[in-house]
């Protein structure tokens, strides 16, 4: 089953870590995502962009794309990262987020994935 851990966080809170402890925080990630990879339980790893960059779009009247600043934000933290999981079961998923190298200090959400629809389409009759 597919599972998809999020990571909260924000501009204020990376700021405040001192720049020696940067090559720390990434080796310690680097080393969990490769862990996680070999077994072939993490699909992908994906570190989004700082909130400023984030647009909102919705379709207008004419079907265009209506784009507005964003994030749709209502506080302080948003996600900033995400991880795609294949594992057994649920209690599997729940200990590689537990092992997540900051999960001691910040929680990382864990949501199954109830539907897939593949990029080649192929399955979406099965959903």
């Amino acid at each position: 089953m597919k599972y998809l851990l999020m990571i909260y966080g924000n501009q204020e809170k990376w700021n405040s870590l001192p720049a020696e402890q940067w090559p720390e925080v990434i080796a310690r990630q680097e080393a969990f995502n490769a862990r996680y990879r070999e077994t072939g339980e993490l699909l992908g790893a994906y570190g989004l962009a700082d909130a400023e960059a984030a647009t909102l779009v919705r379709r207008g009247k004419d079907g265009a794309p209506a784009v507005t600043d964003g994030p749709y934000l209502e506080t302080k933290e948003y996600m900033a990262s995400f991880y795609l999981l294949d594992c057994e079961n649920e209690e599997r998923a729940r200990r590689i987020a537990a092992d997540m190298p900051l999960a001691d200090t910040d929680p990382v959400e864990l949501w199954p994935i109830l539907h897939e629809s593949p990029a080649n389409g192929a399955g979406l009759a099965d959903a």
